[in-house]
C-alpha cells in the first residue's frame, strides 16, 4: 500500500506544478484533433462505398462485340444507380494516353479528362503500351 500512496502523492505534485488551465486546454485540443480525424476518415469511407467497376477484362478468344453485349447487359441488371457517368471505354482499352504524350493512365485516373477524345490512344495491356513508348504515370494510382 505505501507504493500505491507514494505514487498519488508523485503525481499530484505533478499536477500542482502544471498551470491551472492548461490541463483542460490540452483536453480539449486532443478532443478536437479526434473529432476532425474521425470526421475525416468517416467522409472518406462514405467515399470508397460509390465506387463502382463496370468494365470486365478481355479474354484473348472473345470477341468485343460479344464482350460489349455481355457489358450492357449486366449494367441492365445493377441494382443501385451510378452517382456519375460511367468512364467511356473503347472495347479492348484498360489502358488510356495520349497521341501528343509519354504517359499512360488507367481510365479513371484524373489526367485522363485532359486528354481530348481524338487523341486518346488506348491499350489493352501495359505491356502493349509500354512497347509503344509510352511510360506509366506517377499520379495515377495503381499502375
Amino acid at each position: 500500500m505505501p507504493i500505491i500512496a507514494q505514487v498519488l502523492d508523485k503525481s499530484n505534485q505533478f499536477l500542482g506544478r502544471i498551470p491551472e488551465g492548461a490541463l483542460t486546454a490540452a483536453v480539449v485540443v486532443l478532443g478536437c484533433s479526434l473529432s476532425f480525424g474521425l470526421g475525416i476518415l468517416a467522409e472518406r469511407e462514405g467515399k470508397m462505398a460509390d465506387i463502382r467497376i463496370d468494365q470486365l477484362p478481355l479474354e484473348a478468344g472473345l470477341p468485343a462485340a460479344s464482350v460489349a453485349a455481355f457489358s450492357e447487359s449486366a449494367a441492365a441488371q445493377a441494382e443501385a444507380p451510378v452517382a456519375e457517368p460511367a468512364v467511356p471505354m473503347k472495347a479492348g482499352g484498360q489502358y488510356v494516353a495520349s497521341k501528343n504524350g509519354t504517359r499512360y493512365y488507367l481510365p479513371w485516373c484524373g489526367g485522363v479528362k485532359n486528354i481530348k477524345e481524338e487523341n486518346k490512344v488506348w491499350f489493352s495491356s501495359k505491356a502493349e503500351a509500354e512497347t509503344k513508348g509510352y511510360t506509366p504515370a506517377a499520379n495515377c494510382k495503381g499502375i
